[in-house]
């Protein structure tokens, strides 16, 4: 049966760009970086958890594209946090870039949006306390 998610792929057009974006923009921790056969294997993942996510380099894949005034979709990857109006602050003044002036109220939490430098929406989260 199966039991974890292993790995999840965000394409990026460089890899060490999207590993600085990654590590010290949203401090996510470096896990592998091997040169192998098909190309660089790179992993970041959040501390603690098993799961990690590659950033294969292919550009013709990298970003989201999408409409102006469009509902967009939830970006590839949709983080939690427990504290996200305190996490928006910290990640905005190590220059993450989002598309909206901050964290906003849902039915299920709180949300916000950050985009990588390929264009890939990161969604981050926080879910309503009971």
């Amino acid at each position: 049966m199966l039991t974890t998610i292993m790995y999840v792929t965000i394409y990026v057009t460089d890899q060490d760009r999207a590993l600085g974006f990654y590590t010290e923009g949203l401090g996510l921790e470096k896990r592998i970086d091997f040169p192998g056969p098909d190309g660089r294997f790179l992993t970041v993942g959040v501390p603690g958890s098993p799961v990690q996510i590659i950033l294969w380099s292919h550009a013709a894949a990298a970003g989201q594209p999408g409409d102006v005034g469009e509902p967009a979709a939830p970006g590839p990857l949709i983080l939690e946090s427990d504290d996200l109006r305190r996490d928006f602050e910290i990640l905005r003044e190590r220059g993450v870039v989002f598309e909206q002036p901050g964290p906003e109220d849902y039915p299920f939490g709180v949300r916000v949006e950050a985009v990588d430098p390929d264009g890939n929406r990161i969604s981050l989260r926080q879910p309503r306390k009971p």
